[in-house]
């Protein structure tokens, strides 16, 4: 098969023929027929990511058709159209027991503790506890979009902060997760303010959904500015980027009992952010994470976007070769692109 590949962390990423994969007893390979560059991907092939073990292919949100089964799959097929989210888990352990499959104790992620999907063909252990059987109406590239962005932003809109109709949510940062977090939270009929220091993205931010947008380049107090237009401060807040600085002013912005959702990644000299927990006392904040999102909370997303409430396709702003985007993965630091990148040809 063609996958692009790298043997060192910030090396060269290069378009080569490896072998074909084959699956587990538990697990299915996947003609890829679409995948979405991510952030998280190029986390991995920084180094940030101590699952990422070398040589590797990357890719973790992708949409394809089922090629070959395990021996002892039982609910797949061979031409069934599938995505999968990017945490799949055993089906075994506690947390699988409990429903929270997205904190598998023993998870298997592509492009993290296997090889992604920035190949012909991908192999998926634990499929049928994790795959996800698509709509006929539903193409590819949008399915690819849901993997990781959109799926892990509809979790912590919708299961983790719980927001609802009259709401104030905050976003900070409009890349792929923030403008998810900001379609899904207006679908759910939150007024909702985006920050970003990008006007372009404020702009794009706004035709989803943004009710207001503010420019962290131009405004010196963020979490002010957001408690003077809402009167008073968000109910739920997301840092969709992943910077001390946003994840701080996302907890400062809250009114009183509000939430702090933390989506974006925390790396590097990110990782222990500071964080005013004065005001997380004093206010009784909450503090929560969102990591992916179960296979079986899919229908609610489907749902919403068969419906016309949720429309991901309008997220996808470039269509690449394999090629493309390899190069595109290790130049992602420069926040170049507005929207969702998606490979889908090979």
């Amino acid at each position: 098969m063609r996958a692009a590949y790298f043997t060192e962390y910030q090396g060269p990423i290069e378009v080569q023929k490896l072998p074909d994969p084959t699956p587990q007893n538990g697990g299915v390979v996947i003609k890829v027929e679409a995948t979405g560059l991510c952030r998280s991907d190029w986390h991995g092939w920084m180094g940030h990511d101590s699952d990422v073990q070398l040589p590797h292919v990357p890719g973790h949100e992708f949409a394809g058709t089922v090629v070959a089964i395990g021996k002892d799959i039982k609910r797949w097929k061979d031409g069934d159209r599938v995505t999968v989210p990017f945490v799949s888990g055993c089906g075994h352990c506690p947390e699988c027991h409990s429903g929270n499959h997205q904190v598998c104790d023993h998870q298997f992620q592509p492009g993290f503790t296997g090889w992604g999907s920035f190949a012909e063909y991908v192999a998926i252990d634990y499929a049928d506890t994790n795959l996800v059987r698509l709509p006929d109406e539903m193409d590819f590239a949008t399915a690819a979009s849901l993997g990781c962005r959109f799926a892990t932003s509809f979790r912590g809109v919708i299961d983790q902060g719980k927001v609802s109709a009259g709401q104030i949510v905050a976003v900070h940062g409009a890349g792929g997760v923030g403008l998810s977090a900001i379609m899904i939270a207006a679908a759910a009929g939150a007024y909702v303010v985006a920050v970003d220091i990008d006007n372009a993205k404020l702009d794009f931010a706004r035709e989803l959904g943004a009710n207001a947008v503010l420019n962290a380049q131009e405004v010196d107090d963020i979490p002010t500015a957001i408690k003077d237009i809402t009167r008073g401060g968000a109910h739920v807040s997301v840092d969709a980027l992943g910077s001390a600085v946003t994840c701080f002013n996302s907890v400062a912005c809250l009114r009183k009992r509000g939430k702090h959702i933390q989506i974006g990644l925390m790396t590097g000299d990110h990782a222990h952010a500071k964080v005013p927990m004065d005001r997380v006392v004093a206010h009784e904040l909450e503090i929560l994470g969102s990591h992916g999102m179960q296979a079986f909370r899919y229908d609610a997303m489907l749902d919403m976007i068969l419906s016309g409430k949720l429309a991901p396709q309008k997220l996808i702003a470039d269509h690449v070769t394999l090629a493309e985007g390899a190069t595109a993965l290790m130049n992602m630091d420069s926040f170049a692109s507005t929207g969702v990148t998606v490979i889908d040809r090979f």
